[in-house]
């Protein structure tokens, strides 16, 4: 019988709002020793590489590994210290299962950076801590979270991001006050989901698609969604991704990856891994954010616990009203409604093939948005039209009182 352990994520929420723990990631058959080591089918063809040698400075586990020389900035232990203050923590802005995370200043303290220190004792993190140095150095897109350089120098393994300001799309939903910084967040309007939305499509589209070699994420949820200036949508952690070959779009995989309520149900049961399983999970985060909830909730009543479950069930009962976030009352036009639920339904289908790529899925967002705005302004014009008719019409009566004349808008002049 397989048995399903729980490694600890390497999930990271690069912004100011929270960097929790998400240790729920799913293994089949525990963590392997040659698990550690990243596979060389994500080093893309041509790429430069060197072995590392092994020394005194450099953490055990990582002998062997292969590192790719991409545009990833290599830190001293030194520079860290000195953008950390010495890892002071009160300048701690998360803390996770690989340890914690610090707000900290490099460049002569001009860029501000969020500072990643794993646990350098911990064997788990080496294969993810690696993975993501490799394709953050490889790719760059405005709608992935930015790897900035990484530190692996007397026992210590850290990774420096781009510094994110405004928290996950989780806290924007359901975690409207973080407990690491109390931050405290407003609903999101309607509107404003869908331009996340959006904003986070090109980006896993880009993994999909977008280079010579095809990504899958592989731990796509909300709260690996980052919310920048300006509201962009950016994806982050790539620690679980996997590369595939130019000749294969599926991965046969001896053991299933990713975080419960978001795990695609076919890749559970085959191990075959494709970029459908990113289009499920990304299913799940829609629709989040029409429900406002997490994809689990033990604090709910039994029927609620799973999310997907018990919205698939109202939405096949025309129950949409009861999914949707309270928060939202009135704000969704209903053409609008009808295309989204379609498309989280299409995300969810249980048949890989039909579920739409990550383009497919982008247009139809947009498509969303602006039958969204085309209702809201016809709703504001027949709003703005009646009160003008209203008044009109109080208008005549006043004057028709005044001069004792009496006037029927039906009959003709």
């Amino acid at each position: 019988m397989r048995q399903i352990s729980k490694p600890v994520s390497l999930a990271v929420n690069v912004s100011s709002g929270t960097y929790s723990s998400h240790g729920n990631n799913l293994s089949r058959n525990g963590t392997k020793v040659s698990h550690v080591l990243p596979s060389a089918d994500v080093v893309s063809a041509g790429a430069s590489s060197k072995q590392l040698p092994f020394s005194n400075n450099q953490n055990p586990i990582d002998v062997g590994v292969i590192e790719s020389e991409g545009t990833c900035r290599s830190f001293s232990l030194d520079e860290v210290l000195i953008a950390t203050n010495n890892f002071d923590d009160a300048l701690v802005i998360g803390i996770g299962g690989f340890g914690k995370v610090y707000k900290g200043f490099i460049d002569g303290s001009v860029t501000m950076v969020a500072i990643k220190r794993l646990n350098a004792k911990s064997k788990q993190g080496a294969r993810e801590f690696w993975m993501e140095v490799k394709m953050l150095s490889k790719l760059w897109h405005a709608n992935l979270v930015a790897l900035i350089g990484y530190c692996n120098e007397c026992q210590e393994m850290i990774l420096v991001y781009e510094y994110i300001a405004l928290g996950t799309l989780a806290d924007h939903l359901y975690k409207l006050k973080t407990t690491v910084s109390n931050t405290s967040f407003s609903p999101l309007s309607w509107e404003e989901r869908l331009d996340i939305s959006i904003g986070a499509s090109p980006g896993l589209n880009h993994l999909h698609s977008g280079t010579s070699q095809s990504f899958i994420h592989r731990d796509v949820k909300s709260t690996n969604i980052l919310i920048g200036e300006n509201w962009v949508a950016k994806i982050s952690d790539f620690g679980l991704s996997k590369g595939l070959t130019s000749y294969s779009i599926t991965h046969i995989s001896n053991e299933v990856k990713g975080t419960f309520g978001y795990l695609d149900p076919d890749y559970f049961r085959t191990f075959r891994l494709t970029v459908k399983s990113d289009m499920y999970a990304f299913g799940v985060v829609l629709l989040e954010v029409l429900c406002g909830w997490p994809p689990v909730d033990c604090k709910l009543d039994s029927e609620q616990i799973g999310l997907i479950y018990w919205a698939q069930q109202c939405f096949k009962k025309g129950k949409f009203a009861e999914v949707i976030d309270p928060s939202l009352s009135g704000q969704i036009e209903q053409p609008c409604l009808k295309s989204f639920v379609a498309l989280i339904k299409n995300c969810l289908s249980e048949i890989p093939r039909s579920r739409p790529p990550m383009a497919e899925v982008l247009g139809r967002l947009k498509l969303a948005l602006l039958s969204q705005q085309r209702g809201r302004t016809k709703g504001i014009m027949t709003k703005a039209f009646r009160s003008m008719m209203d008044r009109w019409l109080r208008e005549r009566k006043d004057n028709s009182s005044s001069s004792g004349q009496s006037y029927d808008l039906l009959s003709s002049r």
